[in-house]
């Protein structure tokens, strides 16, 4: 998979194996770093590039800064 391949937040929700409202909230945190997209709808649609998920995952083969982006208690574990 290419790294600057965007994820939605339903998609980064389901690998994480957290609700959808949570990745909104760690977006709207700046706990995860996402790109906002336009909207026409009430919710406001976010998404996460691969790269981003991969170093808050920890994988440094994906990623070019290998430390996870999440504080150690919101880490995922493996």
């Amino acid at each position: 998979m290419a790294n600057n391949e965007l994820l939605t937040v339903g998609e980064v929700a389901r690998i994480l194996r957290v609700d959808d409202t949570t990745i909104r909230r760690w977006v709207k945190q700046g706990i995860l770093e996402a790109v906002i997209l336009p909207h026409v709808n009430a919710r406001q649609a976010y998404r996460i590039k691969r790269e981003t998920l991969d170093r808050v995952l920890g994988n440094p083969q994906h990623s070019q800064t290998p430390q996870p982006l999440l504080p150690p208690k919101l880490r995922v574990a493996r």
